[in-house]
């Protein structure tokens, strides 16, 4: 054992703190053995000490001074105790490195944060200005004295009588419209009626289905004739699903009798309105009855005025498979040949009237954008064929207009003319004087307004002139571009 450990194991009064003492055992008697039986020990029998040898032996391991350690050796030990005490190593009580473990958490310098599970401090309800853990007050119990005046014992007992019961909430008849409205703009741009009778099944309750028919035609009164006839398929097809036929003839009575303030928005409510009947009667959806009422003394004489033209087209000699195409074949649905045949007339009407708001309605019903250049196209053809300037200076500001209100494209106007380009070819064959008619008429574009582009102006196309006798060959044929010409 080095002197390190042997000075441990001394208490405070000189004993050891690991050995027992010879006087409490009955061991300190003189005479061989009486100290420890181990061989080699200062106790033991063996060796030159005797009894009494042994005795003093255990006086002299008792009564060795603390003190004699030098500072080298105390700094030393002190270390050690400290690096024990940090480390939290434990060990068996009469060792070196045994620290108590009340002791070490009580003088352990860590922060004691890292212990525990991890958990929230007093459940969440900690930290500065809370007065509980958030939610604890639904769960509290109220302590409420009986003998309180203010005491209600029927709600201290419907506490403890809980009855719960499913309510669904009951929209109103403006949120049902808004959502209706929602639901046929959505049907405007795909055009599915199942999608539509799927999203009403959900939406809609006994009491509204009247507002259907009334919100559909509503709407469809501030959109065009295609949108109209999609108004009417749907009405068809919603017939027998999701409404009856009291419930379109429901919707068509408040359309009546809310004529005068449709009309401010839709002055013509009452033709359009006598159409979409007409239609729900050629579609079988209300009986034809319903139509010639129209000395109903519950309507305006707008809501009789559209009763009128629902009888006058149900009256028809024609039958009601006309009524098909009481809206028209609107959009890209009809023929080609038929919207240039619709164009033409509507140039030649413009060409008698010069109503250039007149012209501008038509071109918006046609609903085809995209093929506006077959108009420019027809309106240039016209202007070659007229053979006046009157006829130009209309043409040129009708195009003027289109490209001011963006009816007409820019492209559209490009693509037109460089199809005029194109044909010109073929065109002089009719028009001989088509060429110098076509360059007359681009430069009164050009200083009308500023609708047409300078590459535009520049790919003008010339004729030019073929020679096949030149001026300096004495009046001789050339052979080789007579024979490349023909």
């Amino acid at each position: 054992m080095d002197l390190a450990s042997e000075s441990v194991m001394f208490s405070v009064n000189g004993k050891p703190n690991g050995v027992d003492d010879p006087v409490r055992n009955g061991t300190a008697s003189g005479g061989e053995g009486g100290g420890s039986s181990g061989p080699g020990s200062p106790h033991s029998g063996e060796g030159p000490s005797t009894g009494k040898g042994g005795a003093d032996g255990g006086d002299e391991l008792m009564k060795k001074p603390a003190g004699l350690l030098d500072d080298k050796l105390k700094k030393r030990i002190r270390k050690l105790s400290r690096s024990n005490s940090k480390d939290g190593v434990l060990g068996v009580a009469g060792t070196p490195n045994f620290v108590a473990p009340h002791r070490k958490w009580k003088n352990s310098r860590r922060s004691r944060n890292g212990y525990g599970r991890g958990l929230p401090k007093k459940g969440g309800a900690g930290r500065k200005g809370v007065w509980g853990k958030p939610g604890s007050e639904v769960y509290d119990e109220l302590d409420e004295d009986p003998n309180d005046p203010n005491f209600d014992i029927d709600a201290y007992n419907s506490m403890h009588n809980v009855e719960l019961k499913e309510i669904v909430p009951q929209m109103t008849e403006a949120e049902v419209v808004k959502k209706l409205e929602a639901i046929i703009l959505e049907y405007f741009e795909h055009g599915d009626t199942h999608e539509v009778a799927d999203a009403l099944d959900d939406l809609l309750q006994p009491g509204m289905k009247p507002l259907v028919t009334k919100t559909v035609v509503a709407v469809a009164f501030d959109h065009k004739q295609s949108q109209r006839e999609l108004t009417s398929v749907l009405i068809s097809d919603l017939y027998g699903r999701i409404v009856t036929r009291e419930d379109i003839c429901a919707g068509f009575d408040l359309l009546l009798a809310n004529l005068p303030d449709i009309m401010l928005d839709t002055p013509d409510a009452p033709h359009l309105l006598g159409n979409f009947i007409a239609r729900a009667v050629a579609d079988d959806c209300i009986p034809p009855k319903y139509a010639y009422q129209s000395d109903r003394e519950d309507l305006d004489q707008h809501g009789q005025a559209a009763l009128v033209r629902a009888t006058t087209l149900l009256s028809m000699h024609d039958g009601w498979g006309q009524l098909d195409n009481v809206w028209g074949v609107g959009g890209a649905l009809r023929p080609v040949q038929t919207i240039t045949q619709q164009m033409s007339y509507l140039l030649q009407e413009y060409l008698l009237s010069r109503d250039l708001s007149e012209a501008q309605r038509s071109i918006k019903e046609l609903e085809v954008p995209h093929f506006h250049h077959e108009l420019i196209y027809e309106a240039i053809i016209m202007t070659l064929e007229a053979l006046n300037e009157s006829t130009e200076v209309a043409i040129c500001e009708l195009f003027r207009t289109l490209d001011s209100t963006c009816i007409v494209t820019p492209e559209q106007m490009e693509q037109g003319f460089r199809r005029v380009y194109e044909d010109m070819t073929d065109i002089v064959l009719d028009i001989p004087l088509a060429y110098s008619i076509l360059d007359r008429f681009i430069q009164r574009c050009q200083r009308t307004g500023s609708f047409l582009s300078e590459a535009l102006v520049k790919d003008i196309p010339t004729r030019g002139r073929k020679r096949f006798v030149s001026e300096g060959d004495g009046g001789m044929i050339k052979q080789v571009n007579f024979r490349h010409d023909f």
